[in-house]
């Protein structure tokens, strides 16, 4: 069975053979997917400012410092780590940058893909209203003007906000003299 459709995006997933998912499947393969990120979680807006100044050390800093660890026991010792597994924490956080940079392409991909929908949704919405209100101007679409009354009614798009009354200025008040020192005699 073929469904037709008008949305180019569908018709190319379904030439390269893909099935578009739904957007539950999609949440749902997503939370799937969480559960296999390490050290997954969000963190409040302090906690990462905290944390963001120091994971943003220069590259060569933290491969030089890394050689340090490993040339001294005593440095290796006092931060608790060694040059091995900070090498290999390293390299993995340069794997996982791609997944970072993978996600944000697909957001921003899936976020288009939202605004063209709405927009769809928002043009249709704008041209039914347009037409509604020129159809109940004859007699025989009378049955429309609940319709076109409700779609006024909740319209934004032509509608002039309320002008905020400005509150009536006072007057600053009147700077006090100085002080006088009474005049010797």
């Amino acid at each position: 069975m073929t469904i037709k459709t008008n949305d180019p995006r569908i018709s190319v997933a379904a030439a390269e053979g893909a099935t578009p998912l739904t957007p539950e499947q999609i949440v749902e393969q997503l939370r799937v997917l969480r559960q296999h990120v390490p050290d997954f979680g969000p963190l409040s807006v302090p906690a990462a400012t905290a944390l963001r100044t120091t994971a943003q050390v220069h590259p060569e800093f933290a491969l030089a410092s890394i050689n340090t660890i490993g040339a001294s026991a005593v440095i290796a010792q006092a931060v608790a780590s060694d040059a091995t597994l900070l090498l290999d924490e390293r390299k993995e956080a340069d794997r996982w940058s791609a997944v970072e940079a993978e996600l944000r392409t697909m957001l921003k991909g899936v976020s288009s893909a939202l605004l063209a929908r709405r927009y769809r949704v928002g043009l249709a919405s704008l041209q039914a209203y347009s037409i509604a209100r020129q159809l109940v101007r004859k007699k025989e679409n009378a049955d429309l003007l609940p319709h076109v009354e409700n779609m006024r009614r909740t319209n934004r798009f032509g509608r002039k906000r309320p002008v905020a009354s400005a509150a009536p200025e006072t007057p600053a008040p009147a700077p006090t003299p100085p002080p006088t020192s009474p005049k010797p005699q």
